[in-house]
């Protein structure tokens, strides 16, 4: 967690302290719009380069993915540790294979 934790911490100085030349801050400054376009515009090429098999590619649109959303934590005011805290109490659960199948069905 250590390189997202040192990403985020940017992200927050950024937005704490904008600067005109910083791609982060225009999206601050273009607001949720803007921020939910790219998640989403970034969500899709990630899928397009797994789709492809194309590995290199995969890891930057990723990386690009979840730099997007962590501006977008960032934006709704949701901390690092929130993420964190979801993932840990997820990873505890054991799934049962009727109530994923019934999820899979509800999305």
């Amino acid at each position: 967690m250590d390189v997202f934790e040192k990403l985020y911490a940017v992200i927050e100085d950024r937005k704490a302290n904008p600067a005109e030349d910083s791609y982060t801050c225009y999206l601050f400054g273009k607001g949720a719009d803007k921020i939910l376009k790219k998640v989403a515009e970034e969500c899709g090429e990630t899928i397009i380069a797994a789709k492809n098999g194309a590995q290199e590619e995969t890891v930057g649109e990723i990386a690009d993915l979840f730099y997007h959303v962590l501006v977008l934590m960032s934006a709704q005011g949701i901390p690092l540790a929130a993420l964190a805290d979801e993932l840990a109490r997820r990873a505890e659960k054991i799934g049962n294979l009727k109530t994923m199948k019934q999820t899979d069905r509800e999305t």
